[in-house]
């Protein structure tokens, strides 16, 4: 071939060699199709799985430290591979309005870039959790990603993302780019370092969406502490600060430096024996934004049917919103670090609302997008095993520091007192020893407490309702037990008597209310002789009756006043203090709230004789008057005080 011929060929070999190239970039570049029905599935991604377009960042931190872990679970069998230096970056430009995401991982090839991020719920952390189930070094690895889907949380808030990423061993890197949707393409390109870099370019704001928020560093801060503060690698970030300028008196000067934002080591994973208290209460304080040290702390470790660490504390104080419908119970859920949600109620019961804290597991059933847990057999057993243990804790201080232990029960015993009366008494077994009440013996007492001290002759709890202990002391039935060297225990909360009447006995002794028309402690003999002094006295007390109408259901003698003249009993199940409570509930109906009243007259005080002498308008003014009196003794109103001190008065006269 002559050399006019040979250039020619080599001219038009060169050409060709120039097209291939050019085709072959063309087809690279091409924009491909998500798989799997990709537009509409992406679409539902975007906009209907995450509930709150903040938590990209925690999905694109996570899937950092998955990649971060890889190649940390590779270098434990090759010591080629470097890990001094793990990391993961977050760098902020507004003026290009993006947020970068980088770390130093197992990165990817071009097939992986497609295979993962080309093809929708794919998720290669879970294959690798797979495939390295049951090796003994995977004990040290928290591998986070489930679902595969993750990722596609970046176009709630960006319109455009691009990922650069070189795999461990290979020589080449590549670029990922999408805008949505439409697709995405894949081509070469030059990276020096191993691992991934994500791009995101934040959408401008829209009417109702704030996007420049998530430009600003305190924002990036914010979501890191709240969702990622316990991934085990550093997350750093650049930030800019206002310093003095020292050869400037008064001025100032902008310092950058990189500051890690993560806390990293969770404090609940710490042993116990390594944490001060010191520790505890602050952490309480920052996490729970409380000003005072935590009244208890629970932390524990529990391996098993489901294996988690909890760490949870009971509050000093109630939280101003306690006891209002805003107020929600709940414990922080973590899963391997990783915030999921931030108040789960499903693992507090009612009675135990109060608690403030957190449950960290790997072994959770969460769903999709990681936002709301399955209601599956884990949580039922996490819930109890949490259950069990503030339960445990508790008759610990019960036991152990009375003082602090009374101390949280005046804060929230109503609450505990709540929990043995509702669900139908379900929970009455296992939280009835915990009960405290204030006594005639003075102080608090438990029931166990009590019933140590009953005479063996004793077979009832007597209790008695009030506003106050010191009104409850003075009314004249328990003036009357107290004298027969029997205690009574003060009920002076709303759900006091529910609960009891929730509870029935304890320990084989039943519970009787003092003023209740039917409660007696006379012998035999002495209940003979009482009947019939109220049928020799039938016709007076009879009048009486008719003068107070459906006010009372009767009027009768009694000998269980002591030295008090009169006082009202309660008749049938409902009694004083249940009707008041009853009555003040929405929607009652008045009239079937109240309580069967029987007006009763101590048949050994002078009143009765005067009362059996009286004519019939003596008799009306004075039934008046002492039935007013029972009522102001049992904490009733009075329909017309006036009346009353009128008739008083022209007595006195």
């Amino acid at each position: 071939m002559e050399n006019k011929d040979y250039n020619i060929f080599s001219t038009q070999i060169a050409r060709v060699l120039i097209l291939q190239k050019y085709l072959l970039k063309v087809i690279i570049l091409r924009k491909k199709q998500f798989k799997a029905e990709s537009k509409k599935l992406l679409d539902m991604m975007i906009n209907s799985i995450y509930t709150h377009k903040e938590i990209f960042l925690r999905e694109l931190i996570s899937n950092a430290s998955d990649a971060t872990d890889k190649l940390y679970f590779k270098s434990l069998t090759d010591t080629s591979i470097n890990t001094d230096k793990l990391e993961i970056r977050i760098d902020l430009d507004k003026d290009a309005r993006t947020i970068t995401i980088t770390d130093n991982g197992i990165g990817m090839t071009a097939d992986e870039l497609e295979k993962n991020l080309g093809t929708i719920a794919k998720s290669d952390s879970l294959n690798f959790k797979n495939e390295n189930e049951g090796d003994e070094n995977m004990d040290n690895i928290e591998v986070i990603g489930q679902f595969g889907v993750g990722f596609y949380s970046s176009f709630m808030v960006a319109d455009k993302v691009e990922v650069v990423s070189k795999a461990l061993g290979s020589n080449e890197a590549a670029k990922w780019v999408s805008e949505g949707a439409d697709g995405y393409t894949v081509e070469p390109c030059e990276k020096d370092t191993v691992g991934t870099v994500i791009t995101l370019h934040i959408k401008e704001n829209a009417d109702d969406e704030d996007y420049d928020q998530y430009l600003e560093q305190y924002k990036i801060q914010e979501l890191v502490k709240k969702y990622s503060d316990y991934i085990r690698y550093p997350i750093v970030m650049e930030m800019t600060s206002q310093v003095p300028d020292p050869d400037n008196e008064g001025e100032t000067i902008t310092e950058v430096n990189d500051e890690i934002l993560n806390s990293r080591v969770p404090l609940w994973r710490k042993s116990k024996s390594e944490i001060k208290d010191e520790e505890y209460n602050e952490f309480y304080k920052q996490k729970f934004y409380d000003y005072t040290d935590p009244a208890l702390v629970i932390h524990s470790k529990t391996e098993g049917q489901a294996t988690f660490d909890a760490l949870m504390f009971v509050p000093k104080n109630a939280p101003f919103d306690f006891y209002s419908k805003e107020y929600e119970k709940g414990l922080q859920l973590y899963s391997n670090g990783v915030l999921i949600m931030d108040k789960c109620a499903d693992l507090l019961p009612d009675y135990f609302s109060f608690v403030k804290g957190l449950v960290d597991s790997a072994d959770l059933s969460l769903n999709i997008s990681r936002e709301i847990l399955q209601h599956d057999r884990q949580l039922k057993i996490i819930a109890k095993a949490i259950d069990k243990k503030i339960k445990s804790e508790l008759t610990k201080l019960l036991r152990n520091e009375r003082e602090k232990y009374e101390e949280i029960w005046k804060t929230f015993g109503v609450q505990i007192k709540w929990g043995v009366y509702a669900d139908y008494g379900m929970n009455k077994d296992g939280l009835k020893d915990l009960l405290l009440f204030k006594s005639s013996n003075g102080g608090y007492t438990t029931l166990k407490e009590y019933r140590d001290r009953m005479a063996d002759s004793q077979d009832t709890i007597y209790y008695a309702c009030g506003d106050s202990d010191d009104k409850i002391a003075l009314l004249p039935q328990c003036e009357a037990v107290k004298e027969k060297g029997f205690e009574v225990l003060y009920f002076t909360d709303d759900v006091d008597e529910f609960a009891i009447q929730m509870l029935m006995e304890y320990d084989g002794k039943h519970f009787a209310n003092i003023l209740k028309d039917d409660f007696d402690l006379s012998t035999d003999a002495e209940k003979e002789a009482m009947q019939k002094k109220n049928e020799d006295s039938k016709e007076w007390l009879c009048k009486m009756k008719d003068l107070l109408g459906d006010e009372v259901t009767a009027v009768k003698l009694t000998n269980k006043l002591g030295t008090h003249a009169v006082s009202l009993a309660a008749e049938g199940y409902v009694s004083l203090e249940m009707a008041k409570v009853l009555s003040q509930m929405p929607g009652a109906d008045a009239q079937m709230m109240k309580a069967q009243l029987v007006l009763e007259i101590s048949s050994s005080h002078p009143i009765a004789d005067k009362l059996a002498t009286a004519d019939d308008e003596t008799l009306k003014k004075y039934t008046k008057i002492l039935y007013n009196q029972a009522r102001l003794i049992a904490g009733l109103t009075v329909d017309n005080p006036t009346e009353l001190a009128d008739s008083i008065a022209d007595l006195m006269v």
